[in-house]
């Protein structure tokens, strides 16, 4: 068999690795509630306008909750209304964000999926827009932390999504070329993210708040779940 042209993973986390609705929708209340400072009405109408339906939880694709970092849903929330500065509901989300990770809903076993890989001989990494304490927990409590190569979350010095930083990055720890490597990811950010720096695939997932509409013009493969996606990477390998 001829060596894989994709000998690299990168995954998104939210709605990637985990399931967004029943993950995050319960977080995006709190957070909100919090940002008005239990002021109900006006955390229904920060929801609103950071992209999600506070009555049916709807998050529309590639919103500030679907796919901003910490700091670009602070400034909405604050641009929305709330009375607290930027800087300190940063600090605040992200503890929050981080405190999260304990009631994370996994789309599989995340630690055989991770081994299954790594067996194969992937270099695997994570990259998300929450923060790197984030993932690093996330990553603890599933069991896939000795699997992993890179991660970088938007506090990481890699810069943000859409940019190619984080891609960049895990070329760099790992001794790759953007062309052998594969994105993962469940919206447009993470789809941008891989094509600005020239990797070599985009996979997008259908687990997190993008649709296969949304998601169809800058993903190669758009796949169910990550359960999926073999079945698109043995085809790269005898190319």
């Amino acid at each position: 068999m001829a060596p894989s042209p994709i000998s690299g993973i990168l995954f998104d986390k939210d709605g990637t690795l985990l399931d967004y609705a029943r993950t995050w929708l319960p977080v995006n209340r709190e957070l909100a509630l919090f940002a008005a400072q239990g002021d109900g009405v006006l955390a229904d109408r920060l929801l609103s306008a950071c992209g999600m339906d506070p009555v049916s939880g709807y998050v529309v694709p590639d919103s500030l909750l679907a796919a901003g970092n910490t700091v670009e849903i602070a400034t909405g929330f604050v641009e929305a209304g709330s009375p607290l500065s930027v800087a300190a509901l940063t600090e605040q989300l992200d503890a929050m964000s981080a405190d999260a990770a304990r009631h994370a809903v996994p789309v599989t076993d995340l630690e055989s999926f991770f081994r299954d890989l790594k067996e194969k001989g992937y270099r695997l990494g994570v990259a998300s827009s929450d923060n790197e304490r984030s993932i690093r927990e996330t990553a603890d409590r599933f069991g896939f932390a000795p699997y992993l190569d890179y991660v970088a979350g938007y506090d990481s010095g890699f810069g943000v999504k859409p940019e190619p930083g984080m891609v960049l990055g895990f070329c760099m720890a790992t001794g790759l070329d953007p062309q052998e490597v594969a994105v993962v990811g469940d919206n447009n950010h993470d789809m941008h993210m891989g094509r600005n720096a020239g990797a070599g695939m985009t996979v997008a997932v259908l687990t997190g708040t993008g649709s296969r509409a949304s998601l169809s013009a800058a993903s190669d493969h758009c796949l169910n779940d990550i359960t999926e996606l073999e079945s698109v990477l043995p085809a790269l390998e005898v190319a």
